[in-house]
Order: C-alpha cells, then structure tokens, then sequence
C-alpha cells in the first residue's frame, strides 16, 4: 500500500538521521557555497529540512532560519539536536510546500536542498519561492535529475512506492528545472551537477 509523503518521511526519519552524507565533498562545496551568500541579519526558508543538519550549519551565518517539512519525525529530531547545540534561531514547523501559508516577500534566501523531485508540482513549488522572496532574494536548490543518468529506475520506482519503501519521486533532468526556474522568473547566477544522479545546485535570484 503507497505511504503518504509525510508517513513515509516519518518511518525512516530516525535512519535517515544516522545515515552517513553520501557525497561529503560535494555537500561541503554547496555548503560554503550558500554560506559565501549570506548575511548576518537574513531571514531564511529551507523548504524540506529533513532532521536540520543543513540549517543548523547554516544557522550561525544569519539572523534566523524557518525550517519546515512534512515529517512531524524529521522536525522532532531536528529540534533535538537544535537544542543540544544551543541553536536557538532556528524555528521548525510542520508544512508542506503546497501548504505553507507565508506573506509574499517574506524571505531574504530559500533553500530547497534535494525536494523538487519529491514534490507533486515542482513547477507550482518554484513559483511559490518567487513568491515568498524579496525582490533581489536568493534560491537556492539541489534536484536529483534522475532521466539524465538514472532513468532506468523508471520502472522500478511505483513499485517501490506501492510497497511503502519509496516517496513521491519525479523524473527530472537538469535542463528542465533550470527552464522552469527562469520560467518562474529567476536568473540563474551558479549552477553545477554532480553524482550518480546527476544532481542539480543551483543559485538562482529573484530581480
């Protein structure tokens, strides 16, 4: 039987946080690379935080991160750790893309770091960030690109989601999530892929 996003998340929420970073050189690159963008006084999104590894690095760079996800599991362990380290300008809330009810203009940078193609729309989320963003705001993403060297998957893919063992996975490629992205409104300032999967780092900024 196919598990919601949110069951899905929650299930493996407690290995996914004990899992080892995949690709540690590339996710230190993107790291310092957001980082080299940031002020001391931002406001920013991480759409899709997962358990905050990603937003507590990057919590000391900026006045406060909204870090949110579906996965009530993920947020739980994220505020753990947040607490444990003596973060406190992070603040984690349960929402979906779809649903996040934020004013227009309300961010500084957001991020959205391996969730386009775990998103039923990734054009409609895109548009949401142009949204959400001030005028000369930043958006910042990581896609996994799956039809640019992992398409055989394809068919592989529903059935691990009728089994539970497998989220909502879109087929991308990376030439695609950059036309959506300009589409939306954004100029492209940086963008690279790397992996198996080819993902897609992008920064992008609203004019």
């Amino acid at each position: 039987m196919t598990a919601t996003s949110a069951e899905f998340w929650d299930r493996i929420a407690l290995r996914y946080s004990q899992s080892p970073i995949a690709d540690t050189e590339s996710y230190e690159k993107k790291l310092a690379a957001t980082q080299a963008l940031m002020q001391p006084d931002m406001s920013v999104l991480e759409l899709g935080c997962g358990t905050g590894s990603t937003a507590l690095a990057h919590a000391p760079h900026v006045g406060e991160i909204v870090a949110t996800d579906v996965s009530d599991g993920m947020l739980a362990i994220g505020r753990d750790k947040a607490k444990a380290a003596g973060i406190d300008n992070i603040r984690f809330m349960q929402a979906s893309v779809e649903d996040l009810q934020e004013a227009e203009g309300s961010y500084d940078m957001v991020l959205a770091l391996n969730l386009l193609h775990l998103v039923p729309d990734y054009q409609a989320a895109i548009a949401k960030v142009h949204r959400l963003l001030k005028p000369g705001g930043l958006f910042i993403s990581s896609t996994v690109c799956l039809s640019d060297k992992m398409w055989f998957l394809r068919p592989v893919i529903p059935v691990m989601q009728w089994l539970g063992k497998a989220p909502f996975v879109s087929f991308l490629n990376a030439a695609t999530v950059l036309q959506a992205v300009e589409a939306s409104g954004f100029e492209s300032q940086e963008h690279w892929t790397h992996g198996r999967a080819n993902s897609l780092f992008l920064v992008s900024k609203k004019p």
